[in-house]
């Protein structure tokens, strides 16, 4: 065990120095997380999921500071899973948990005017949780909680994560329902699946790409562009089917403002250019996303 953590703040340092980035990211997100909690989530009184949902039934019941039940709960989360835990996900975790804990209290001090609206409320709640998820999920970081759990028996029995998650939180809100009443859990369902389509699109609008298949008579120059761009492109030498002719395929992924500046160099310098542009939804590697995230 002592040697686990030597060897895990030897590496989690390394990991601050050099990643510094993903590690204000965590930061932030926990922040926005901890602000959704702390004016929405407990004034409004709707459940929770994961250790978060019991926190705050335990503040509802007993006046317990979530704090003190997040802090704890995410303690002993690690100390049971981290034979299953790389050290850039432990290390992460470790500092959201810690800053959703501090930034919690120290909105506790700070009150704010809040809509009397609790569907606006739920909304508001939903898109802050999943914009706060979502820029976690980016930098492969976590929140904590049941997410700790279900990579540790994911690794450890193939569990899903997916069945996992659900089945605590099923039962988190059906506990919910007597203690809260149905009204704040349905609004409280809402509010989660908001905060569901918000993750997917904030990881998506990070991830998401451009690709574009080209075909022209001016390779190299359009290479060249591209490369301008910053980006980079790969050739292909083709065939045409009808013509038998060889022609070169380029391929190349851009973001949406570099494929306007393409389509309007082709179109200055060849208009007669075939170009098949699509979605990619995840790109991996250099110059986009790191594969130190996953």
């Amino acid at each position: 065990m002592k040697q686990f953590i030597r060897k895990f703040f030897t590496h989690a340092i390394t990991i601050f120095k050099e990643d510094w980035k993903a590690v204000a990211v965590i930061i932030f997100a926990s922040s926005i997380q901890a602000f959704a909690v702390r004016y929405f989530t407990l004034h409004y009184h709707f459940p929770d999921l994961g250790v978060a949902g019991i926190a705050v039934l335990t503040n509802y019941m007993f006046g317990i500071s979530p704090n003190w039940v997040i802090l704890t709960g995410n303690i002993l989360l690690v100390l049971w899973a981290w034979k299953y835990l790389n050290v850039r996900f432990l290390a992460l975790t470790i500092t959201a948990v810690f800053s959703f804990s501090t930034m919690l209290s120290v909105f506790e001090h700070f009150p704010l005017p809040l809509p009397n609206d609790k569907f606006m409320a739920t909304v508001i709640t939903g898109v802050l949780k999943g914009t706060a998820g979502g820029l976690m999920l980016n930098v492969g970081g976590s929140g904590g909680g049941t997410d700790i759990a279900a990579v540790a028996l994911r690794r450890r029995y193939g569990l899903e994560v997916g069945q996992f998650s659900m089945f605590i939180n099923l039962f988190i809100f059906a506990f919910s329902i007597g203690i809260i009443g149905l009204e704040a859990v349905v609004y409280g369902a809402v509010g989660l699946y908001v905060n569901a389509i918000t993750v997917d699109n904030v990881t998506r609008s990070f991830d998401k790409r451009k690709q574009a298949i080209i075909i022209t008579n001016i390779p190299d120059e359009v290479s060249k562009f591209i490369n301008s761009l910053h980006k980079g492109v790969t050739r292909i030498e083709g065939k045409g089917g009808y013509t038998g002719q060889t022609r070169p395929i380029l391929i190349t992924l851009l973001n949406t403002r570099q494929v306007v500046l393409l389509k309007q160099f082709l179109k200055e310098h060849d208009e007669k250019a075939f170009v098949s542009i699509c979605d990619a939804s995840e790109v991996l590697g250099n110059g986009f996303k790191s594969w130190r995230s996953l």
